[in-house]
């Protein structure tokens, strides 16, 4: 079981979060009533919608991180999977974005995620220069 999928199954237990294809056409959506949350674009790439609000709040912690990509002007996060610490990463990312979406309106539905806007390397491993 990849990474992805482990975090997906564990989403998928959350109340009133729902699954269904990503409105961009890549991968998997996992949704609250109000928005889309997550997008699974591939085994190791997910983006995540945290609005503009949250990732400036959090921008430092954010960008410090070696998991998490930004794109500038995007409402969306993307998250590298390479480790367990990863995923529990996301999923409490996952629970600010729920927050976050909770005291704003309904996403423009066009907002695009950051599929195709970010490479993401892979992380050097211990030992590695």
């Amino acid at each position: 079981m990849t990474l992805a999928q482990r975090a997906l199954e564990r989403l998928q237990t959350w109340p009133d979060l729902t699954t269904g294809p990503a409105s961009c056409g890549t991968g998997r959506a996992v949704r609250s009533v109000r928005d889309e949350i997550v997008h699974f674009h591939s085994v190791r790439d997910v983006d995540l919608h945290l609005t503009h609000r949250a990732i400036q709040r959090f921008q430092y912690d954010l960008s410090g991180s070696s998991a998490i990509r930004l794109v500038p002007g995007s409402r969306w996060v993307t998250v590298h999977l390479d480790c367990d610490a990863d995923v529990d990463l996301l999923l409490s990312l996952v629970s600010i974005a729920l927050k976050a979406h909770q005291s704003r309106p309904p996403a423009d539905p066009t907002s695009e995620c950051n599929f195709h806007r970010v490479t993401v390397l892979p992380r050097a491993t211990a030992g590695e220069v």
